[in-house]
C-alpha cells in the first residue's frame, strides 16, 4: 500500500509536466490575456477544478461526483476560452457547441448511472488513499486537457479561416459518432432496466454489431472535433491533434475496453452464448452481425 502511495505522489508532478508541455505547444500563435496564453490558462483551469473538487470528495470518501465534475470541467474550460479570446468566429462557436452538448449529455448520463448503482467499483480501493485518489483527479485534469487540446487551439488561435469544407465534414462526423454513443447508451440502459435481463449481457441493437459501440461513437465524435480544427492549426499547434489519439488509447488500452472486457470475462466467461458473442462480434469497430442459420 505504501509503495502505491509513493508511486502516486511521484506520478503527480510527471502528469503536471506533461500538461505543461501540451500547454506550451497549444499556446503557440494563440491569444493571450495579461501576457499569459489563453490555451495555457485553460489547461491550468482544468487541473484547478479537479483539485478543488478532490477536497470534498476525499473528505466524504465519495466518487459520485467524479464523472460529473469531469463533464462540468469540459464545459467550463471551453466557455472560459471562448469568453477570454478577443476574436470569436463561427468555428470557435461550433466547437463550443459540439463539446458542450457532448459533455452535458454524457455527464448527466454517468451521474444518473452512478447514483442508481450506488458506487463506482473502480474507486473502492483508491478512495481511502490520499495520494492515489488525488492522482486520479489529477489524471482527469490531464484527460480533459488532452481531449480538448485541438478544440482549445482552434478557439484561442490568432489564425482565422472560413468554416469551409472541414467545418461541415467534421460536424457530420461528430454527429455520426454522437448519435452512435447516445443510441448505444440508451439501448444498454433499457436492457438493464428490464428485470428479466438481470445478470445477462446485452447482444442486441448496436451491441450486436460491436461489443463497445458507445466507445466507438466517442472516438468518432472526437475525430470530428479534430477535423473541424484542421484549417487553423499551425506549427506546434499540430501536436494538439493528439486529442483523438489520446481518447482512442484511453478507451481501448487503459480505462475503457480492457476493464470492461476483464469484468465481462469474469462474469460470463465459459458460458456458450457469451463465448459465441465474443467470438463473432468485433470489440470496437461495428460490423453487421452474421446471419444465424
Amino acid at each position: 500500500m505504501e509503495k502505491n502511495n509513493n508511486r502516486s505522489l511521484l506520478a503527480i508532478p510527471i502528469v503536471i509536466l506533461v500538461a505543461a508541455g501540451l500547454a506550451f505547444a497549444g499556446s503557440q500563435m494563440g491569444y493571450q490575456v495579461f501576457g499569459i496564453p489563453i490555451f495555457a490558462l485553460s489547461v491550468a483551469l482544468a487541473f484547478i477544478i479537479q483539485w478543488i473538487a478532490f477536497i470534498p470528495a476525499f473528505s466524504l470518501q465519495t466518487e459520485k461526483f467524479f464523472d460529473l465534475t469531469g463533464s462540468l470541467t469540459y464545459i467550463t474550460v471551453v466557455v472560459v476560452a471562448v469568453i477570454a479570446t478577443p476574436v470569436v468566429d463561427t468555428r470557435a462557436l461550433l466547437l463550443l457547441g459540439m463539446v458542450s452538448i457532448w459533455a452535458i449529455r454524457l455527464g448527466s448520463f454517468l451521474f444518473a448511472r452512478i447514483h442508481a448503482a450506488g458506487e463506482d467499483r473502480r474507486f473502492r480501493e483508491i478512495k481511502p488513499s490520499f495520494a492515489r485518489f488525488l492522482l486520479t483527479w489529477t489524471l482527469q485534469g490531464l484527460w480533459v486537457s488532452f481531449s480538448l487540446a485541438a478544440a482549445l487551439a482552434a478557439i484561442t488561435t490568432t489564425t482565422r479561416q472560413p468554416l469551409g469544407f472541414f467545418g461541415g465534414f467534421g460536424l457530420l462526423v461528430w454527429l455520426f459518432g454522437f448519435g452512435i454513443e447516445v443510441i448505444a447508451d440508451r439501448q444498454k440502459s433499457a436492457f438493464k432496466a428490464m428485470p428479466e435481463n438481470k445478470d445477462k449481457f446485452i447482444q442486441t441493437g448496436l451491441w450486436a454489431w460491436s461489443r463497445h459501440p458507445n466507445y466507438f461513437g466517442e472516438i468518432v465524435l472526437w475525430i470530428g472535433v479534430a477535423i473541424v480544427t484542421l484549417p487553423v492549426l499551425q506549427g506546434w499547434q499540430w501536436l494538439t491533434l493528439i486529442s483523438p489519439i489520446f481518447v482512442t488509447l484511453l478507451l481501448t488500452r487503459i480505462s475503457g475496453v480492457p476493464m470492461l472486457e476483464a469484468r465481462a470475462d469474469e462474469k460470463w466467461g465459459g458460458q456458450p452464448d457469451y463465448e459465441a458473442y465474443k467470438a463473432n462480434t468485433p470489440v470496437l469497430i461495428p460490423r453487421p452481425p452474421a446471419n444465424k442459420s
